[in-house]
């Protein structure tokens, strides 16, 4: 039983790493908490589901629900927060247009949608492998893989690329960054671009998983993912693999052994857990101010 939750919470653990992912680049970059990400999360699994429910096939659904999660984010940087930025806006300003963006978002889905879960159609094929009493099916398979790939994608990307120096450099200083001909508006731009996208794969691969969606998917993913990123250390890409990852494991050991009813308040309990006893994550560094 132990192996089977562990196989189990790796799978749902991977949606959670992906979307924290997206939380961690945005906070690193502008040292903002980005509420509207969760629902962008929401709309690339509703639009994946419209898609091969009108029987447009799979990678078309993978293709507009990465491109139109893109394009939001994207706007949700160019309409509301750059106006911001360049006016000088407190981080509050930034925390409570996120909150209304996440709002307006997820209204818009219900509008567009409606307001009762939809089916999320089958697309993979049935079968499964077996370890001892453990069993492992081959959609799981595929979605531990698949973000594997994704994250060794990332961090080449933002390792080993131009467009990656740049975001490290406007998260190291973004004023010097712009001095040195970086274009920082681009790059906060292009980061939004990237934390979607994988936030609408996260999106897709929770729809495969449970085989539907609904309207309460943002807020309840949203906040695992944000206490997977701070259970990592915000802000830090392997830190939020690392917590999407173990609030997975510690979600599906903690429904399989002591009961599922309440298997959505350990992200929540990990969070108070970790801001008591090390606030800067498991892989993050207490910042020293020097005056």
């Amino acid at each position: 039983m132990f192996l089977q939750q562990v196989i189990n919470g790796l799978t749902i653990g991977s949606s959670y790493a992906l979307v924290a992912v997206g939380f961690s680049m945005v906070f690193g970059v502008l040292e903002l908490t980005n509420f509207a990400h969760s629902s962008v999360f929401m709309l690339g699994a509703y639009i994946a589901a419209a898609v091969l429910a009108n029987h447009f096939g799979i990678w078309m659904a993978v293709a507009g629900s990465i491109a139109l999660c893109g394009i939001f984010g994207i706007l949700i940087d160019r309409m509301a927060l750059m106006p911001m930025r360049k006016r000088g806006a407190s981080r509050v300003s930034y925390l409570i247009c996120t909150i209304g963006l996440s709002t307006f978002l997820q209204n818009l889905i219900q509008m567009i949608f409606g307001a009762e879960a939809r089916p999320f159609p089958k697309v993979f094929i049935q079968g499964q492998l077996e370890f001892g009493n453990a069993m492992i099916t081959y959609l799981q398979i595929f979605v531990i893989c698949i973000t594997l790939a994704l994250m060794l994608i990332t961090w080449f990307l933002v390792n080993y690329t131009s467009m990656g120096a740049a975001m490290r450099a406007v998260a190291q200083n973004a004023t010097a960054a712009r001095l040195m001909g970086i274009n920082v508006d681009t790059t906060i731009t292009f980061t939004f671009f990237l934390g979607s996208a994988l936030a609408a794969v996260a999106g897709i691969m929770v729809g495969m998983y449970y085989r539907s969606v609904d309207l309460t998917l943002g807020f309840t993913v949203g906040m695992k993912t944000f206490a997977s990123a701070v259970l990592g250390g915000i802000g830090i890409l392997p830190g939020a693999v690392l917590g999407g990852f173990s609030i997975g494991v510690l979600e599906s050991l903690f429904a399989g052994y002591i009961s599922s009813g309440f298997k959505d308040a350990v992200a929540f309990i990990v969070l108070i857990g970790v801001l008591l006893i090390k606030p800067a994550g498991l892989l993050g560094k207490k910042h020293v101010s020097k005056v």
